[in-house]
């Protein structure tokens, strides 16, 4: 039996707050996690990355092991990480320049649905603000320019956005396409049968 948890992923300290709930399998690794992360919100992935819960945190550990960083998040499954802190709330930082701070609420946990594949968009609202806008803070401006065409950035961050953000526009459809790439990489690949002599 394959167990799935149902996530509610909201972007904090922004307005309009985008909001993904998804499911996952209970036992994906943390750094599986992320990268369903990075395609819920739309992120680049080319920052680094946490997930905390109280004062622990899993994400990419110094390979030099000069400073005392977060645990490797490859070594943690979701399972785990709620067995063994018995938390419904996981916080997820990514980019510690931008600080994107993310609550992740577990909602429930089921068995999986006959023919799905996960992981598995079910609901999704506000798009994700440009990667390395400069915060809340920034992205607050950014909207701000993006709206008057008297500003005197709105050329300059119409351009740089591509001209087409929509901060109300989730973009449901590239997220299952992104979920879709996803699953597919994580496929079990079949084994080829031994040669026999």
């Amino acid at each position: 039996m394959t167990l799935i948890a149902r996530l509610r992923i909201i972007l904090n300290d922004v307005e309009p707050m985008p909001m993904r709930h998804i499911e996952v399998p209970l036992k994906i690794r943390l750094d599986r996690m992320h990268e369903v992360i990075q395609a819920a919100m739309g992120w680049t992935d080319t920052h680094l990355y946490e997930f905390r819960v109280g004062d622990a945190g899993w994400g990419m550990p110094d390979p030099d092991g000069f400073y005392d960083g977060p645990m490797d998040a490859k070594k943690m499954t979701l399972e785990k990480l709620l067995d063994q802190t018995a938390t419904k709330t996981i916080q997820y930082v990514y980019d510690f320049g931008d600080d994107w701070d993310h609550s992740i609420r577990i909602e429930r946990v089921g068995e999986a649905t006959q023919g799905v594949t996960y992981p598995r968009l079910l609901k999704a609202a506000g798009d994700c603000p440009p990667e390395d806008v400069g915060g809340a803070w920034g992205y607050e401006e950014f909207l701000k320019a993006l709206a008057d065409p008297d500003h005197e950035q709105h050329e300059d961050m119409v351009h740089w956005s591509g001209g087409d953000f929509d901060a109300e526009d989730a973009g449901a459809e590239t997220i299952r396409e992104r979920f879709e790439r996803l699953a597919k990489k994580w496929a079990p690949r079949r084994r080829k049968p031994k040669a026999t002599i």
